[in-house]
């Protein structure tokens, strides 16, 4: 009887290791609580490694031991997959390349609303020559402050908001995002379905802007629900939507997704990480560095936080930004290259 409860354990065992592992493969990265799970794959990694752990220990009972073996064959094996995973998007990569005359910096930054002044957000934008940044739960205000002190440091840049409660005064600046974009890339326009939220994700905003003469990148400033027990639906409502801002074009999304390159596995097309976006952090060697919590080791973290594009870009480099500035995100920054036709 003890024999078959084993191998009931060990196959058990080893169908939530495969899921953990590889949860696309099961259609199960966007429910409760797998979803949860797999935030980070260094916290997997850690679970099989503390199941190995104490497989070896039951190993010491002489009657355990086939099921402690089975226990640590499996633990070892999930552990393993799942950093080849990792490895493969990228532990770690510190700097950025040269910045070329063709290329574009994005950078995206969740500031936990006030957390982050506007003048740590300018020295951060300026230092890393950004061009287009994204701003979740930062308000127009702040904003303001921030396109003042560029135009100060000679790099003047265009802001552009969208709050989804306007009428609420002083309300909580995850209802706002703000955008901004550099004034060399022409004038940019927030379209009419993003301002009056007929089109947008649902409980925190995005930002569409489109270049006034059709010249350029359309710019998604995305913001999606965090994946909480009682918003499940809407955050998969809110992916679904971020998956449509990138058809076939000219396009560029950055911001706070709350969800990683295994959540969003199915709402790729042809070979996009989102619609025919592809993840820039992923693509140059740091696709496993998290950028929430930054109480954590990036490590260890969450990589929530995305900068995207289509095609017509090459993603040459990323960096997540160590220092949080008192935020609960790290800033991410990419740079962006026209791809070769």
């Amino acid at each position: 009887m003890l024999r078959l409860l084993g191998i009931l354990v060990t196959v058990l065992f080893a169908i939530a290791a495969a899921i953990l592992v590889w949860p696309q493969f099961f259609h199960l990265e966007g429910t409760f609580p797998i979803a949860q799970l797999i935030a980070s794959r260094a916290l997997v990694i850690g679970g099989f490694l503390v199941v190995a752990l104490l497989a070896l220990l039951m190993l010491i009972a002489r009657p355990l031991r086939g099921f402690a073996a089975s226990l640590l064959i499996v633990a070892l094996l999930g552990a393993g997959a799942t950093a080849a995973v990792g490895a493969v998007r990228g532990i770690g990569s510190e700097s950025l390349p040269a910045k070329t005359d063709q290329a574009l910096r994005v950078l995206t930054w969740n500031t936990n609303g006030a957390a982050v002044p506007a003048e740590k957000i300018a020295q951060v934008v300026e230092e890393q020559d950004v061009d287009i940044v994204a701003l979740p739960e930062t308000s127009e205000k702040v904003g303001e402050r921030i396109a003042i002190l560029m135009r100060e440091a000679g790099n003047p840049m265009w802001v552009h908001n969208v709050n989804i409660r306007p009428d609420v005064v002083n309300g909580p600046q995850a209802w706002q995002t703000t955008i901004l974009i550099s004034a060399k890339l022409g004038e940019y326009s927030v379209i009419t379905s993003s301002r009056d939220g007929s089109s947008n994700t649902g409980s925190v905003p995005s930002v569409v802007a489109m270049p006034v003469d059709g010249s350029g990148p359309t710019i998604v400033a995305v913001h999606a629900v965090a994946p909480r027990r009682d918003a499940m639906s809407r955050w998969q409502s809110d992916l679904a939507w971020i998956a449509d801002q990138c058809p076939a074009g000219d396009f560029i999304l950055a911001g706070d997704f709350n969800a990683t390159l295994d959540h969003l596995a199915p709402f790729g097309v042809d070979g996009g990480t989102v619609g025919r976006c592809r993840d820039a952090a992923s693509s140059t060697g740091n696709g496993m560095l998290g950028t929430w919590p930054a109480t954590l080791p990036a490590l260890v973290g969450a990589p929530i936080d995305h900068i995207m594009s289509s095609d017509g870009w090459r993603a040459t480099g990323s960096q997540v930004l160590e220092d949080a500035g008192g935020s609960d995100h790290r800033a991410l920054v990419a740079q962006l290259e026209p791809a070769a036709r």
